[in-house]
């Protein structure tokens, strides 16, 4: 019996912590996603993630062109820019939008080991 009682409260907190760290579609009023998938971006940006780290300290898009941002993952990696509309991670790796000119600093959203903190990179548009 308490076998079981530990097994149901293990499974109830690992189902919490994968929702917390999921999520919906932010909009941010600098960034449009994509309406449909027909949208045609006019250049793409990879981002890869892996050991703590960001294959580069920053990106360089333009601005008001649609613009494919892909996470390419090694590990349980992802990045959110609020302002811009961009949440990309494990399952949603890649998204479309069309942003204004400015600096997005982001982070690593998904607590992934003891570098987790260093991994930082900027979006430029410009």
């Amino acid at each position: 019996m308490r076998h079981k009682l530990a097994s149901l409260l293990i499974l109830g907190a690992l189902a919490f912590a994968l929702s917390a760290c999921g999520g919906g579609k932010d909009s941010g009023p600098q960034a449009s996603e994509s309406p449909s998938a027909s949208q045609t971006a006019s250049q793409e940006v990879v981002i890869k993630a892996s050991n703590w780290e960001f294959d580069k300290p920053e990106y360089i898009v333009p601005k008001d062109t649609p613009v494919k941002i892909t996470l390419e993952l090694d590990g349980g990696h992802g990045i959110k820019i609020d302002e811009a509309g961009i949440n990309l991670g494990p399952g949603h790796e890649s998204t479309v939008v069309t942003m204004k000119a400015g600096t997005y600093e982001f982070k690593c959203s998904i607590m992934c080991g003891r570098g987790h903190k260093d991994m930082v990179s900027k979006l430029i548009v410009q």
